[in-house]
């Protein structure tokens, strides 16, 4: 059995099956429409969600499934205590799959290692968001025509975008790709992501302060939210704010081919005159998601009938280690749970959380 935790849980071929039997759902909606009849997913969001949790309902229906769960935890016996392990224990006995949202980082990975069906992680905090990556990959495909040999320049908050970082993982893989880091100082990607991610997969990047000066030899933008709240001084947020707002001002010196994605929720940092341009494509995006989140419910169910073993394979190396993870929003510092650690990819003895990312204390 298998569950999608992480982007890199996929191989890069698994990943392409899935976006082009989402492609084959596109052009073949009636063959689909029975494929699920009789089974069951299960929504658990701990979290407010729109699009994600509407999308996954509308994939499960789509197929001819049924959806049963919550979106707000409150209501459950969550409000009595009751831990993720023994949530995804009860709910594997009511369906037949799992998709997830938790606000603690590495909440995905405690329900993969307890149920017994497949867990989709629908987002985990900060940490990963490898649906939303599906879709942009879909999206990518759908309008570019291609994987490979793409600048895609991310902007935004690149610290905390849980999108951004699992995007350029799954870019990682392929071949050709140049990466342009658009942020300010507060809200730059991780150092880790640069040098285990772009670093180790040979992956070209650079970062900037502004998307004017690289918005013509961009394929890809992908808008983020600049959070107010990061900034420990307002006035550091007041002076770089309007850089990171997308207007058809700036966007008029971008490629007839370029696409504009957003994982949406949008704010203010995509003005509302840019929709009417053709180059947008975030709500192009949004419908992607469904078709890809049907591709994904499809091959998961499949491959738990063809290997029904339970288990969730943690990377090569990992350990039980008496330490504590520094992130305070990981399960793992919030919910009793085996402090799992791997060995970094820097070169250096240390060890990351197995559930968040974060280093050993």
């Amino acid at each position: 059995m298998r569950h999608l935790i992480d982007p890199t849980d996929l191989t890069r071929k698994e990943t392409e099956d899935i976006v082009d039997l989402a492609l084959d759902i596109i052009a073949n909606r009636q063959k689909y429409s029975d494929a699920c009849k009789g089974k069951k997913l299960a929504t658990l969001f701990y979290e407010p969600s729109t699009r994600t949790r509407l999308s996954f309902t509308a994939a499960m229906m789509e197929l001819g499934g049924n959806v049963l769960g919550f979106s707000d935890a409150q209501n459950t016996s969550v409000s009595k205590g009751e831990t993720v392990a023994d949530t995804v224990k009860v709910i594997s006995c009511f369906a037949d799959i799992i998709a997830m949202r938790h606000f603690e980082e590495g909440a995905a990975l405690v329900a993969a290692r307890n149920a017994r069906i497949p867990v989709i992680n629908a987002g985990d905090g900060s940490h990963a968001h490898p649906t939303q990556t599906l879709t942009d990959l879909l999206t990518i495909k759908r309008e570019l025509g291609r994987l490979d040999n793409l600048t895609i320049g991310f902007c935004g908050d690149l610290r905390f975008g849980r999108t951004v970082h699992s995007l350029i993982k799954a870019l990682s893989r392929h071949t050709g790709i140049k990466v342009v880091l658009i942020a300010p100082e507060q809200l730059r990607l991780p150092d880790y992501m640069k040098l285990e991610v772009c670093d180790k997969h040979g992956v070209d990047y650079r970062e900037v302060q502004t998307m004017e000066e690289v918005m013509p030899e961009l394929d890809i933008l992908y808008m983020t939210r600049v959070q107010k709240e990061r900034f420990l001084d307002e006035d550091e947020f007041d002076r770089v704010k309007d850089s990171f707002i997308l207007t058809p001002e700036k966007l008029a010196t971008g490629k007839d081919t370029l696409r504009v994605l957003h994982p949406l929720p949008r704010v203010n940092e995509i003005t509302v005159e840019v929709d009417n341009d053709p180059r947008a494509a975030y709500f192009r995006q949004v419908e992607n998601g469904k078709f890809v989140r049907m591709a994904l419910i499809l091959t998961l169910l499949k491959w738990a009938e063809e290997n029904p073993e339970l288990g969730y394979k943690l990377p090569d190396g990992t350990v039980v280690n008496s330490k504590r993870c520094s992130n305070r929003r990981c399960i793992s510092n919030m919910e009793n749970v085996e402090t799992l650690f791997r060995p970094c990819d820097d070169g250096i003895e240390s060890y990351r959380c197995a559930y968040c990312e974060s280093k050993e204390k």
